[in-house]
């Protein structure tokens, strides 16, 4: 069974082309591990009404079961990411936003300074990661394990 995934690179630089998806495109490729196909594919600028609009339309009409966001996250004025993200969540997973920056602090504890969240919307499940490379790919190992789990117990199929 495939998960259907949606990747949401929020970035005004990458999305003027000005500089390299690099972030969205290693999620991408790290898709296999997970049995994950893409289904939507999105650069847009760091515009929390673009953001909301993306989330929800990948959500309620496309029905994605995974949507990894990259960009946004941290605490320049311009990161918007969470908090748009929080605004189209009905049940927040900070459990799983602590995990990563927790677990991602082994490796740098700049991801101490990351405000991205997690949670689900309808049968969905969003994740708000980072935007540097590096910190994709912590944060896919460190959720690897769990997004099977996860996405069974959102649809219900979990006997717990």
């Amino acid at each position: 069974m495939e998960i259907t995934v949606g990747i949401l690179t929020i970035s005004d630089r990458c999305s003027t082309g000005e500089r390299e998806d690099k972030s969205g495109k290693f999620i991408y490729d790290y898709l296999p591990k997970i049995n994950g196909r893409v289904i939507k594919y999105k650069i847009i600028p760091d515009d929390p009404e673009e953001i909301k609009k993306t989330l929800i339309d990948w959500v309620d009409f496309d029905r994605l079961e995974l949507i990894l966001t990259t960009g946004g996250t941290g605490l320049s004025p311009r990161d918007f990411t969470p908090l748009a993200t929080k605004n189209v969540l009905d049940k927040e997973s900070p459990g799983i936003s602590e995990m990563l920056r927790s677990e991602g602090a082994k490796f740098t504890k700049m991801s101490y300074l990351s405000q991205g969240v997690a949670g689900v919307r309808k049968e969905s499940f969003i994740v708000n990661l980072p935007g540097s490379l590096k910190g994709v790919k912590e944060g896919l190992d460190i959720l690897n394990p769990l997004l099977w789990h996860i996405l069974e117990i959102i649809k219900g199929r979990d006997p717990h």
